[in-house]
């Protein structure tokens, strides 16, 4: 019985567990909502804050931050500006009545100026610092115009100092007031919002001075605990900044705490270099500052004083939440989390954009499974009952009103059936004539057998076009679907080529930096996108090498022998001056590389040839060539020739499959004109990485493989493009090997020779007896041999296309670095 309660124990323990941290969390967001809503909805941090500007001042006479505050309010907030009001002036009259009345009457001047101020057709947030200044510097010139004997000059421009630093903070304000009004807050601050926030914040502190518990100063505690959270959340710099800032402006309320500055200064840039010690490390810069400027000063209690001021800042911080200071960090900008604030945004930004991408696929195959569906794609038809629907409309005609109806058709029913659906079939033949026998057979059971014949030849003619009409709708169809599910495709592809991340490869960068460096190689900085084998991707900032090639030479062979794969330099964008930087960009070579070579020829040796050719370099590394041979010569074959030519290098650059372009380059030119022009289609697909190549040929004649003394024909069997719409691309597949040699023709060359009754055996014999492996130099040889046996003459258009397989070697050889080979995976 004891066992069996130890083995329920533990899963009812953390049941209980999981149900009292879950209540836990509920309770911590419900108080966390609430907090927010008191802090911001109801408006008490503006309530605190004002209060504190309210009391703030300058040299113990300036009040340059109330007025400021409260037209910033009043302008962002403006439901919230009489609770800001009333606590600036709670405030002020917290110090004595005469700054109580001053900042009324400033309030009072201000509010006057801005109603009236509505007026100006001017931006009222680009007014509002002016009319700030104005009120100030009327309030405090009639106020020493009141209480003075008159205004001196030292008078006038202590007025000018106060009311141009209203000015100033107004701006400041503005752009401060919203990061504490609002709950929702922006991804990222700007460098100037963060200073302005910290302007705000000292300027709060001001308004702290002269609260003084046991000796210890608030200014100070408060001051230290805002420095050790900017510098652990934003580091060294950002920390020294908010020293720097924060001290200054108290120094100014106060000069006897002059030193606070240098203290703060110092105290932040030590907690940002010691952040990476968590709380701890960046509480031991605080309090080494405290003691070192500490020192400073010859008095003990002093020093006590100060380092306890600093304990209870330390105190403070370490009481802070985490996660507070966590999205403190996201809103700064330069820190790790703001950072991967920004990624996970850009990330969300690029999801949406794939799902939206992979939104217009799953349309675009909709639209391709809608044409498909129904039988509209591969339907076979129902020919008994298309031959029932014509014979219904035959005797409607013929049977409708003949007194042998009944007969015919309730008691002879399959007779008259078979022998209707027979002539019809002879007739679509053209062998009625010559069967007598089913017309006697047909003039002995039908009355009218001769007006029965007429009205079937006469129908089957409209048989015959609704027919053809269907199919050429079915064969549309079937070429939307087909070109709607090849965009698809593609664009799914791009969808996922969109979600894929950059990998995380910082420990292969310092790697390959560790390398280069060891060889003496300078490099300022290496950006990794991608080592996937045959895809590497990796860029380079290096030092000026003063044309030497450095990158081309050292740099590239020694990745080559670190990565294991040929690395050669893709792009290189030199420094304009020779202090400067060069940005390189290395990658993956293929594996083969291709030599070509063209022979070209008009008919009668004219200008104007209907043979086209192209050699397309395709991005997903494969190498296309291509001849398409016009009907005809002249312009008109030209035109028809390059314009699929043309049509073809946009489609496949696309990335839909060569079938699928083919079948829509077929379609656009049977649609494009009603004329009898037609194009021939020689294409070979190689690719790069394995030499395995994919022959598409479109009414052309055979291609040639010369490897050693062996000839291979490439042949396959497809009516030229544009006269039927609807055909099966038939695919050959070829495994070449370095040193091999692809020879494609048009027909002028391949049925050039005069007096040869197999061209094929004439053509390999030719073929094998070359003694060259050049390119250019066989397709000069092939033409010049075909123009001999015509005797100089040509007859037709006439094209070579030679390409040569090689393995891709390498300009310069890999450099060995032994001790940081490693493949990344």
């Amino acid at each position: 019985m004891q066992k069996t309660e130890r083995n329920f124990a533990g899963p009812a323990t953390e049941a209980v567990f999981n149900r009292t941290r879950l209540e836990m969390s509920r309770i911590f967001t419900k108080t966390s909502l609430k907090t927010e809503k008191v802090l911001f909805q109801w408006g008490l941090i503006l309530l605190a804050v004002g209060f504190l500007l309210g009391r703030a001042l300058i040299l113990m006479e300036i009040m340059p931050f109330a007025l400021p505050f409260f037209a910033a309010v009043l302008a962002i907030k403006k439901d919230k500006a009489a609770l800001a009001g009333l606590a600036i002036l709670a405030g002020a009259f917290s110090l004595s009545l005469q700054n109580g009345g001053v900042v009324f009457c400033s309030l009072f001047v201000f509010l006057l100026l801005h109603r009236f101020g509505g007026f100006i057709t001017i931006d009222p947030l680009k007014k509002l610092p002016f009319t700030v200044f104005i009120s100030m510097f009327l309030t405090k010139l009639g106020i020493f115009y009141l209480f003075s004997q008159g205004v001196t000059m030292y008078d006038f421009a202590f007025i000018a100092v106060e009311a141009g630093l209203s000015f100033i903070l107004t701006m400041i304000f503005l752009q401060s007031v919203p990061l504490i009004s609002y709950r929702k807050r922006k991804q990222s601050l700007k460098t100037e919002e963060v200073i302005s926030l910290i302007i705000l914040l000292a300027s709060v502190m001001t308004g702290t001075i002269g609260w003084v518990m046991y000796g210890l100063s608030a200014e100070h505690v408060l001051s230290r605990y805002l420095v050790l959270i900017f510098a652990f959340v934003s580091g060294p710099t950002i920390g020294a900044t908010v020293g720097v800032v924060t001290g200054l402006i108290l120094s100014f309320a106060n000069v006897t705490s002059l030193y606070e500055m240098s203290l703060l200064a110092f105290s932040g840039l030590l907690g940002g270099l010691l952040k990476d010690g968590k709380k701890m490390g960046a509480s031991l810069g605080l309090i080494v500052g405290s003691l070192l400027i500490g020192l400073y000063s010859q008095a003990e209690q002093a020093l006590s004083t100060n380092l306890y001021e600093s304990l209870i800042a330390v105190a403070l911080f370490l009481l802070t939440p985490t996660f507070l200071l966590k999205n403190l960090s996201k809103l700064v900008p330069g820190t790790s989390e703001n950072m991967m604030e920004q990624q996970q945004y850009i990330r969300k930004v690029r999801d949406v954009t794939a799902n939206r991408v992979e939104q217009f696929s799953n349309v675009f195959q909709a639209l391709s499974d809608s044409f498909t569906q129904n039988g509209f794609y591969e339907e076979k038809r129902n020919e008994e009952k298309e031959i029932d629907y014509f014979l219904s409309s035959v005797t409607e005609r013929t049977c409708q009103f003949c007194f042998k109806k009944e007969q015919c058709w309730a008691q002879q029913f399959d007779t008259t059936y078979e022998y209707l659906k027979e002539i019809m079939l002879e007739i679509d033949n053209n062998s009625l004539e010559q069967n007598p026998k089913l017309v006697r057979e047909m003039d002995k059971h039908c009355v009218k057998s001769k007006k029965v014949i007429d009205v079937i030849e006469h129908e089957l003619t409209y048989f015959k076009a609704n027919q053809q009409l269907k199919s050429q709708i079915h064969e549309s169809r079937r070429i939307v679907a087909e070109q709607l599910h090849g965009v698809s495709q593609v664009m799914n592809n791009f969808a996922q080529e969109i979600k894929r991340e950059r990998e995380n490869l910082n420990v292969q960068e310092e790697q390959i930096v560790e390398a280069l460096r060891s060889f003496g190689m300078e490099i300022n900085q290496i950006e990794i996108y991608s080592l996937e084998p045959g895809n590497v991707d990796v860029e380079m900032w290096v030092p000026y090498c003063h044309g030497r090639g450095e990158c081309e030479k050292i740099i590239a062979p020694m990745l080559t022998d670190i990565l294991g794969e040929s690395i050669v330099v893709k792009n290189e964008e030199c420094a304009k001056y020779p202090q400067g930087y060069c940005h390189v960009s290395f990658g993956s070579t293929k594996a083969y590389v291709v030599d070509t070579g063209v022979a070209h020829a008009a008919k009668g040796g004219g200008f104007v040839s209907g043979d086209s050719y192209s050699m397309i370099e395709l991005n997903a590394g494969k190498y296309a060539l291509a001849i398409s041979d016009g009907m005809g010569n002249g312009e008109r074959a030209h035109y028809e020739s390059s314009e699929t030519l043309q049509l073809l290098k946009q489609i496949l650059q696309t990335g839909i499959e060569e079938t699928i372009a083919i079948k829509s380059i077929n379609s656009i030119l049977s649609l494009r004109t009603s004329d009898e022009i037609f194009s021939t289609l020689d294409l070979a697909m190689i690719d790069l990485q394995d030499a395995n190549v994919n022959f598409l040929k479109i009414g052309s004649t055979p291609s040639f493989i010369k490897r050693g003394d062996k000839v291979i024909k490439v042949q396959a069997s497809n009516l030229p493009m544009g006269i039927i719409e609807e055909f099966e691309v038939d695919v050959v597949s070829e495994q070449m090997k370095a040193q091999d040699l692809l020879i494609m023709m048009s027909d002028g060359v391949f049925e050039g020779p005069r007096h040869v009754e197999n061209y094929e055996m004439w053509m390999k014999r030719k073929i094998g007896e070359l003694q060259t492996d050049d390119p250019q130099e066989i397709a000069d040889l092939i033409m010049e041999e075909v123009i001999r046996t015509r005797s100089g003459l040509i007859e037709d258009d006439m094209t070579v296309v030679v390409a040569k397989l090689k393995h891709n070697t390498p300009k310069w050889s890999s450099i060995p670095t032994y001790a940081y080979r490693k493949k990344a995976q």
